[in-house]
């Protein structure tokens, strides 16, 4: 594959940071536009600091270059809920921008990071915007020739997330609290994948036979938030409480996020993938290492967790060791 210039707006973020990882190390030369710095780029790729919302900041980094990705916006389904003023500036106004900037500038493909939620009724604000986008992005392409590639990710997760994660999430409540407590009733469903194997398909899209095409990527591991959390619980040692409140899980989907839509695609899947469980322990360190450093930055005592102690050879497991 001929190498590439490509522009990865939100490519300081948690998916978007794996991509421009996969993208430069098959040798294209990227630059992350974000508004915060990556602090995963280093000195392999170019740092573009910049608002989406701010159309002379988009057409002036968009401009030389081949292949735009899009990261950028609104991520958090149940901020979207909130806050869906800023979710339909971001995801749908924002996208706009760069829409056009790329359409100014002749770029020859144009990569939205979209979500298994445009197939659903579900999704809140964070939903409606992405068949919005979605839907703007393909009369782009009708009336301007645009090519695009529109991937729909399903449940990604890996160290690199933050709270807008339902996996960190889970896991933070986990070792901060020794307990979890979750809205629905454990019976919803859902495929993962790791963000390096999202970023692995992510990149392979760049070939011709994805131009003007949607792409459905999730993983190949299916479970229920019930065996989920019975996986962490056995990680963790066995002390972990969980909690199903049997709430209305608002604007999530259960088994599936499809429902009626005439908008078809292909589904990727990575092959060889990372094991899920290696890839939850790999999270499970992180978020420990990251609440150890929040504490040391505090000034306070060392981070203790409910299920973990510390031991003269590292932190020893509580349940292992009983």
């Amino acid at each position: 594959m001929n190498k590439k210039k490509i522009v990865v707006f939100g490519g300081s973020g948690f998916l978007g940071s794996y991509v421009v990882d996969e993208l430069l190390d098959r040798g294209h030369e990227v630059a992350v536009f974000d508004r915060n710095p990556s602090p995963y780029l280093g000195d392999r790729g170019r740092m573009i600091p910049g608002d989406i919302l701010d159309f002379d900041q988009v057409r002036q980094a968009v401009d030389s270059y081949e292949v735009i990705y899009n990261f950028a916006g609104q991520a958090d389904l149940n901020q979207s809920i909130h806050r869906p003023v800023d979710t339909v500036n971001l995801n749908v106004m924002g996208n706009m921008y760069i829409l056009e900037a790329c359409r100014q500038s002749g770029v020859e493909r144009f990569v939205f990071a979209s979500s298994a939620y445009v197939f659903s009724s579900k999704g809140a604000f964070y939903g409606t915007s992405k068949k919005c986008s979605e839907m703007i992005i393909q009369q782009y392409s009708e009336q301007f020739g645009l090519q695009y590639t529109l991937i729909r990710y399903g449940s990604v997760y890996g160290s690199r997330a933050d709270s807008t994660n339902r996996i960190y999430r889970i896991i933070r409540q986990a070792l901060v609290e020794g307990k979890i407590t979750f809205a629905g009733d454990g019976s919803e469903e859902r495929e993962y994948i790791h963000g390096r194997d999202a970023a692995t398909l992510s990149a392979d899209i760049l070939d011709a036979r994805f131009a003007n095409q949607n792409v459905m990527l999730t993983g190949v591991e299916r479970f229920s938030y019930r065996e989920l959390l019975e996986i962490l619980t056995e990680m963790m040692g066995g002390k972990l409480k969980t909690e199903f409140l049997n709430q209305d899980y608002k604007g999530h989907y259960v088994l599936t996020p499809y429902s009626f839509s005439p908008q078809m695609g292909v589904k990727l899947v990575n092959n060889p993938c990372l094991d899920f469980g290696q890839g939850m322990l790999e999270c499970i360190e992180h978020v420990f290492n990251e609440l150890r450093f929040e504490q040391e930055e505090k000034g306070g005592e060392p981070f203790t967790s409910p299920l973990f102690d510390p031991g003269p050879d590292g932190v020893i497991i509580k349940g292992n060791n009983e």
